[in-house]
């Protein structure tokens, strides 16, 4: 078997299983009376951010990056979180996240020196957000400050993925500074964060809503939305993130950074769950075939799973706007019943793939 099928066929069970993991642990932070010490269920965060996110996007990379070593950065993301999860001591996992973090940010610091392109670089900033989140959180400081460092992690990654691509599109002079100078801010807001969190917010907030103009503006998708079959349902699962990242940074602004509660729920989910679960139900049919060689068939199903992704995601954030707890409850319910639905999709599509090969 080639290394590269032995890393995949381990790490991606492993993501899997921690997704599922993050996504008991949030369902009992928001009331669902299930089994689940309060230990894990406070470390919801960190495993879906880094255990689940950290070892999709760092098997992305090192796959495209064709070097033993970078598989590190993957490997790192499960194992730390791994750990952080079953022993009581969480320095050991915490230690090895920073150690995948880092290897990550070698892998752009890399790739960037063989193709010195801003969407590289904007997505080693993207990589430096998870570094310095895993610091932060390592260090004992807030876990709200950590996760805005997490949320740009995977806003810099996505955006940077975005802004290659945008090349297939004619583009204005200066839109490529443009969006340099709207990473610069969100880097910045990221910065104020450990000094005034409120007013950061407020500046991350007036960067989301700048990079989700330019890729309305200036993204493929808006074009493909107008074709066919699987470059629809991409381009369906774009432009819906797409208007998630609107309402977080609408959010951000009216309300600035807010440390916890409903608002804050609604503030970090619009963007974890509204845009970055767009964004991987979007790609799961190119991205999976690339990682693991399984094929993954289109069919129109799969607006069910992105569907009920924005359904139930507009009925939690009512509950949080609206203060009804009951409503948040079940809106949260419903979004888990989409990424089980989207992962069962999955595999029956690979499983249909198969047949027909």
């Amino acid at each position: 078997m080639p290394r590269r099928s032995r890393w995949i066929l381990v790490l991606l069970p492993a993501a899997l299983a921690l997704l599922l993991l993050a996504a008991w642990a949030g369902l009992v932070r928001m009331g669902w009376e299930w089994p689940l010490s309060r230990r894990l269920a406070l470390l919801h965060g960190p495993v879906v951010v880094s255990g689940f996110l950290g070892t999709v996007i760092g098997l992305e990379r090192a796959v495209a990056f064709r070097r033993p070593w970078a598989y590190g950065a993957p490997a790192g993301a499960a194992v730390g979180t791994l750990l952080l999860v079953t022993n009581a001591a969480p320095g050991p996992g915490l230690l090895v996240l920073v150690g995948a973090s880092i290897v990550l940010c070698l892998v752009y610091f890399l790739a960037y020196r063989r193709q010195p392109a801003s969407f590289t670089a904007v997505m080693g900033l993207g990589g430096a957000c998870w570094l310095a989140a895993n610091v932060l959180y390592a260090a004992g400081r807030p876990v709200h400050v950590a996760a805005l460092w997490w949320m740009g992690f995977l806003v810099l990654t996505i955006a940077g993925e975005r802004l290659e691509l945008s090349r297939m599109v004619p583009r204005s002079r200066g839109s490529e500074t443009v969006f340099l100078a709207l990473a610069a801010v969100y880097i910045a807001a990221l910065v104020l964060a450990l000094f005034a969190y409120g007013p950061a917010g407020r500046l991350a907030g007036a960067a989301l809503l700048g990079f989700t103009l330019w890729l309305w503006r200036y993204d493929v998708a808006r074009l493909t939305i107008r074709r066919e079959g699987l470059t629809r349902f991409i381009a369906a699962g774009l432009l819906s993130g797409y208007v998630w990242m609107t309402v977080a940074g609408v959010l951000l602004i009216a309300f600035g950074g807010v440390p916890a509660g409903l608002i804050y729920d609604a503030q970090l989910h619009a963007v974890f769950i509204g845009f970055v679960f767009s964004m991987i139900f979007a790609h799961a049919p190119i991205i999976l075939p690339a990682l693991s060689g399984l094929a993954v068939p289109y069919h129109g199903r799969f607006y069910v799973h992105l569907a009920l992704l924005h359904v139930s995601l507009a009925v939690r954030i009512a509950g949080d706007l609206l203060a009804l707890p009951d409503v948040r409850r079940w809106g949260g319910l419903l979004n888990a019943a989409a990424i089980l639905l989207f992962l069962f999709n999955t595999a029956w599509a690979v499983r249909r793939g198969r047949r027909t090969a």
